[in-house]
């Protein structure tokens, strides 16, 4: 038998994914699950997007530059000039094969071997793959969900920072609690960026999904740090277009950029047509995304208020993003997940949530949260906390 990498062995499964192939089991027995586990917008992509990939003109399918090509670039500087951001060029940016490409690229710019990022938890969950990948440690800092998930005290950030501390990443608004850091907040991590002479690694691909008035405040826009922030974005949220895998690593940093395109230039190129796609996406866009967003907070409204009804729910009301940090009254919502797509089901349906254990460092935290995605219909939010509802009193009755 072949040997497997002790990288590999040690490699995190998915907590999005993991239980995938219990909810095919499920759906192959005639069960109708409701996908709240996962960020897979039912949105429809701009029809500017998808008439670019159908009238292209193409007659080879080329490789693109490693850096991204002009055309693509060139939208995305328009993009942040309209941002407020006009010292940023097309040099600034490197065009990925998504969001997380672009995050790998700036991890394996930033870090060797045992170094250290410093990451407020819960957090996107593959940050733990990326970690495990490049041998590097992440340092959590727990937030709570009785804070409805704000940024922990900046002095636990301090107390964490080390000889081998190399970036502090956060992601705002974030997945999976869909908190939005207040200015006071970026400013508190600026400030110990600066001090400490460290990155903070930014992901922002969230950015136009905010509520209430609010805005999103970018890493770009503390000018003390110019040099020291990496900004992560990506169309896959912003024009539901996650298939594209389209993303890109942003930076005034010169020193931090030509490192990161050696990276760029190994894995040879970014998708073409993904580029082309997203290329036509940002053009005339406004009222597309103002659409959108007025969708997300009507669900964002309804679910929450749903689910804050169920007795021994606690659910914060997110100001940003498309998912909820939730709290259930089960002994464990790794088990509850996966007893929802094997052995319950309500007039033949059911829901899939994403059990948060996988979003912390360590699993203990989140053993009774679910991240839960508000990327339905409305219709189909409100039967799946009717089903929720349901399954908690029968799942409570049957184990405890």
């Amino acid at each position: 038998m072949p040997k497997i990498s002790q990288r590999a062995q040690h490699m995190p499964a998915s907590p999005v994914r993991k239980l995938v192939p219990f909810a095919t089991a499920a759906k192959q027995k005639g069960i109708k699950v409701y996908h709240l586990n996962i960020g897979q917008p039912d949105i429809e992509t701009p029809e500017t997007a998808l008439e670019a990939i159908k009238n292209n003109h193409l007659k080879i399918y080329e490789y693109a530059l490693s850096e991204g090509n002009l055309e693509y670039r060139t939208a995305l500087r328009d993009y942040y000039h309209s941002l407020g951001f006009t010292d940023l060029t097309t040099d600034n940016f490197i065009v990925t094969n998504g969001g997380s490409e672009a995050l790998n690229f700036a991890i394996s710019t930033l870090c060797d071997d045992g170094d250290e990022i410093i990451i407020p938890e819960p957090y996107y969950a593959n940050y733990n793959g990326f970690a495990g990948t490049f041998n590097i440690n992440i340092v959590a800092v727990p937030s709570t969900i009785d804070t409805g998930f704000a940024l922990p005290a900046i002095e636990e950030f301090e107390e964490r920072i080390t000889d081998k501390t190399r970036a502090i990443v956060i992601c705002n608004p974030g997945n999976p609690t869909g908190y939005l850091y207040s200015r006071e907040e970026l400013q508190q991590l600026a400030e110990i960026a600066k001090k400490h002479d460290i990155v903070i690694i930014s992901d922002e691909v969230y950015r136009e999904y905010v509520y209430d008035g609010e805005q999103q405040i970018s890493m770009f826009e503390f000018p003390e740090v110019a040099d020291n922030v990496i900004v992560i974005d990506s169309e896959s949220k912003r024009y539901s277009m996650c298939g594209a895998r389209i993303g890109c690593l942003i930076t005034r940093s010169k020193k931090i950029h030509d490192a990161a395109i050696l990276f760029a230039q190994a894995r040879l190129s970014p998708v073409l047509l993904g580029q082309i796609a997203a290329t036509a996406a940002h053009k005339n866009d406004a009222e597309y995304i103002a659409k959108v967003r007025e969708e997300y907070k009507q669900r964002r409204d309804l679910l929450v208020g749903l689910l804050n009804e169920i007795p021994g729910v606690i659910c914060p009301k997110p100001k940003g993003a498309f998912y909820c940090g939730v709290e259930l009254p089960v002994d464990d919502t790794e088990k509850f997940a996966q007893w929802l797509l094997e052995s319950y089901s309500n007039n033949g349906e059911t829901v899939m949530v994403a059990p948060m254990g996988g979003f912390y460092s360590n699993p203990e935290l989140g053993k009774k949260q679910v991240r839960i995605a508000y990327v339905l219909k409305q219709e189909d939010l409100k039967r799946s906390v009717e089903i929720l509802k349901d399954a908690i009193t029968q799942y409570n009755s049957e184990f405890n």
